[in-house]
């Protein structure tokens, strides 16, 4: 079960779209105890100044939080707010870290968003330094109606993962991640991509990959349905997913080598490229 789900806030069309719409389908499901709202306000402080101003922002911005709050506890959610100076993406991991969330639902802008929405840099730096969980949810501007779209629906998120396992201790990791939202899980897609080892060894290879995953499945509390394909491990989870109507896709995040920095992980590469939400769970 989710106790405590960390949303951060810019004050964005975004912001205001979720508020409207996803935070409220969201804790409507029972999936999720507590809301906290934050906002890291972003000044470089040079002077006593400049301090004496960002006080007065900071004020500024926790009235307009409580106000939310209030709404969202007039809906029978338990919400409160926090605001805090410095940069946004180190703050959320910090509070993240301090309150001790289950879950940090980060929106992400599409390709076509306004500028004005939430900066995809700031998402794209939670999801690599946060220790607690990240729920990265896309949203795109729709031209022909002037106003946010989303990808997803915030009442069936859980419904049908689909979770990515390399059986490093990533997959440990992940199945432990599952006890946040089984209850929701009306049957999860286990998935494991072969790009490793010889041609001639891939048939054996991956009898041995649908092994493993038959034995995680046997341990789990929902029904799975088993996956194995062999390539690129981020353009098949890609293509799986919404192929095989999953609701989210579930990947390990791990600390990055030489090669990852240059080309991307997967992780990273899925997170950039998904149309579907995204639970990023760290495994350092």
């Amino acid at each position: 079960m989710i106790k405590k789900v960390l949303f951060p806030v810019d004050f964005s069309l975004v912001s205001e779209y979720a508020f409207g719409n996803c935070i409220p389908k969201f804790f409507s499901t029972g999936a999720a105890h507590e809301l906290i709202l934050f906002h890291a306000l972003d000044v470089d402080l040079q002077s006593p100044q400049e301090l004496e101003v960002a006080e007065k922002l900071e004020k500024k911005y926790m009235d307009k939080i409580e106000e939310i709050s209030a709404e969202f506890r007039e809906m029978g959610i338990n919400a409160r707010g926090v605001v805090r100076l410095g940069t946004p993406a180190l703050e959320i991991a910090k509070i993240a870290e301090e309150e001790n969330v289950d879950l940090i639902y980060m929106p992400m802008k599409g390709e076509n968003i306004l500028r004005e929405m939430l900066i995809g840099s700031t998402a794209a730096n939670v999801a690599r330094i946060a220790k607690k969980p990240v729920l990265m949810v896309r949203y795109e501007w729709d031209r022909g109606k002037k106003a946010v779209k989303c990808y997803w629906d915030a009442r069936r998120v859980f419904d049908r993962p689909l979770l990515a396992l390399d059986f490093s201790k990533c997959t440990e990791k992940i199945i432990q991640s599952t006890e946040l939202f089984k209850e929701f899980v009306k049957e999860a897609i286990l998935m494991h991509v072969v790009d490793y080892g010889k041609a001639s060894e891939l048939e054996k290879i991956t009898q041995e990959a649908i092994q493993k995953l038959n034995e995680i499945a046997n341990k789990l509390d929902f029904p799975c349905e088993v996956v194995v394909h062999s390539g690129d491990a981020s353009k098949e989870i890609l293509m799986t997913a919404p192929s095989m109507n999953a609701t989210l896709i579930v990947i390990g995040k791990r600390g990055r080598n030489i090669l990852q920095l240059l080309m991307g992980s997967t992780a990273e590469i899925v997170i950039r490229n998904s149309v579907l939400p995204v639970l990023i769970v760290p495994c350092d």
